[in-house]
């Protein structure tokens, strides 16, 4: 049996505190970081306790650093220590250390890189949450890439996550599509009309348009003028003519404009559905804002604000008093005519999620959005509740590239590149990795030729290598993984396997901190570290030498470090191919 593994900072962190409370018991509690250095140079780890310590103390830092580094116990996993610089404590570590992780993720088994830091926490992550009005686009599947990613690295954390989806399906502009829908109906069956601008203007709205016309013939034709009636012109007015025409369709359908909306929002939401679940992406629940108006809880929620004094009428309109908390103006949550505005049903849905027990609330935006926190935030403090519970994610939209120069975004018609074009160019596995290779809030340069790419510039490509050079090496041994679970790791010590181990005792601290910053990025970027340190092992090291301890331990080793890519990748939706 292998000796308990002990985590290196937390191990390292209490030597420290012993330290001080045996040398300096008037320092009391003080909080001690361990940090990496910048210069390898300078050992594995550092500590600046003594310069913290200094100004309270009213001591030289450097002479406090000699008394702490004096009283530090002894450990076998040190193998000495250095003063450095103003003050800092510079560690150095044994091989032992890093050995010990080895025979700890055989241990771990693919539950290596998890933790329990999250508590069971019950978390929701709000992802995509698109108009069901047309196809995903580019900068949705970043949305979803990420959105899917920090769910998986949450979960892996410790938390319990509930993935969500957040449906538009009440309001405008599913009524522009239901139209846009019917007054392509109306072309198949011969009727002319012009065809508004500001209507949805893609091949799709088409389609749909010839599923009503083949299931129904002319049963959905109305006259031309009495589809115009009333209608501004739309040069002087789009915004009115196009609610005219709505009001107009509404009126001269009747209850079968209920079909052409449900069949439009049911063909766009599959579509959408498809689409993610292609992608790697799923939801546990795709939430209808109509149900916020059929519960009832947007008038109750427009209440409770007005019982607290937060709502005013001017008008005829009913305004939330959103300046309060920090936004640029008050806003409208009740139009004159008495619809309710997108805002007054998002602040409902946040009042239903924390009514539904989650501790956290984690939305995932597109940047255009970043003005509406203060607003949301702002309605929450209103309603009486806890805004700190909430977290808003911004993603920003990524631009692709295709030899070098800036690709088309949208086609004449102005139909934007769809995510399912982008995965099919590219394949789903560079599409996921490609969109969480920066973080969310950052531009997103994304190369279309070096993410099709089989070569080390490609991170993902890179990256799959590493786990199927491990495969292949493990194919040529023959022998059984499990039974290098034991395998004596002393004899790694090489420049190779240290940074490789050192690496891999990193992994779990990476996704813990890209849970607590809502950063899977960090998890890419780990990977990369990782597979680099793989691949400089592979080509300079033989790994089925005569040496039978060595052979095991370096076997060992690289099967430890294909439990850590395997997990990594899994975390971020790549798959992990035995061959390439």
């Amino acid at each position: 049996m292998s000796a308990p593994y002990t985590e290196i900072k937390p191990h390292l962190i209490a030597l420290f505190r012993a330290a001080i409370a045996a040398a300096l018991p008037e320092a009391g509690d003080a909080p001690v970081e361990i940090e990496h250095p910048r210069d390898a140079a300078h050992g594995d780890y550092a500590c600046s306790v003594a310069m913290k310590l200094a100004k309270t103390l009213r001591r030289n830092p450097r002479e406090l650093a000699l008394v702490i580094q004096a009283a530090l116990p002894a450990s076998p996993l040190v193998d000495k220590t250095e003063i450095a610089g103003a003050g800092f404590i510079n560690v150095f570590l044994q091989p032992a250390a890093y050995q010990q992780i080895v025979p700890h993720i055989f241990a771990q088994g693919d539950s290596f890189g998890n933790s329990r830091s999250g508590n069971g926490k019950r978390v929701q992550v709000e992802f995509v949450s698109a108009n069901p009005t047309g196809p995903l686009h580019v900068g949705h599947g970043r949305g979803a890439a990420y959105g899917a990613s920090l769910a998986n690295v949450l979960a892996a954390a410790g938390y319990d996550v509930a993935r969500e989806y957040y449906v538009n399906d009440a309001g405008r502009q599913m009524d522009i599509l239901a139209l846009s829908t019917w007054l392509r109906y109306l072309e198949l069956c011969g009727i002319q009309l012009p065809f508004p601008g500001n209507a949805y203007q893609g091949d799709y709205v088409r389609g749909m348009a010839q599923m009503m016309f083949d299931a129904h013939a002319d049963r959905y034709v109305h006259e031309p003028w009495r589809v115009l009636d009333g209608a501004p012109d739309f040069a002087t007015a789009p915004d009115a003519h196009l609610d005219q025409l709505i009001a107009n369709a509404k009126m001269l359908l009747g209850a079968d404009y209920a079909y052409v909306h449900d069949l439009v929002l049911t063909e766009q939401l599959g579509d959408c559905r498809n689409d993610l679940l292609e992608f790697g992406v799923e939801f546990d629940q795709w939430f209808s804002e109509q149900s916020l108006y059929d519960s009832g809880i947007v008038q109750r929620t427009l209440a409770l604000l007005e019982k607290n004094g937060h709502i005013y009428t001017q008008d005829g309109a009913k305004w939330f008093r959103s300046t309060r908390f920090g936004d640029e103006k008050d806003r409208v949550v009740q139009r004159e005519n008495g619809q309710y505005t997108y805002f007054a049903s998002d602040i409902a849905y946040h009042l239903n999620k924390l009514e539904r027990g989650f501790d956290w609330l984690i939305d995932v935006w597109g940047a255009d959005h970043h003005g509406y926190i203060a607003r949301v935030t702002g309605a929450l403090q209103a309603l009486g509740l806890c805004a700190d519970k909430l977290s808003v994610a911004l993603v920003q939209f990524a631009v692709l590239y295709r030899n070098g120069q800036k690709a088309a975004m949208s086609t004449r018609s102005g139909e934007f590149v769809t995510l399912r074009e982008l995965r099919h160019e590219v394949g789903n596995d560079a599409a996921r990795f490609f969109y969480v290779l920066r973080k969310s809030d950052q531009h997103l340069d994304f190369d279309l030729d070096l993410a099709k790419s089989q070569t080390s510039d490609n991170p993902v490509y890179y990256i799959q290598y590493a786990h199927a050079r491990i495969c292949s090496v493990l194919a040529q041994w023959g022998g059984d993984p499990a039974l290098l679970a034991d395998a004596d790791c002393t004899p790694l010590t090489s420049v190779y396997e240290l940074d490789l181990l050192h690496r891999l005792a990193e992994y779990p601290g990476v996704v813990d901190m890209a849970a607590r910053e809502l950063a899977p990025h960090a998890i890419a970027y780990a990977l990369k570290d990782i597979a680099g340190a793989l691949h400089a092992y592979y080509n300079a090291e033989q790994f089925l030498v005569d040496d039978k301890a060595m052979r095991h331990a370096r076997l060992a080793l690289i099967t430890a470090t294909r439990h850590a890519l395997r997990h990594g990748l899994t975390l971020l939706g790549v798959s992990c191919p035995d061959k390439m």
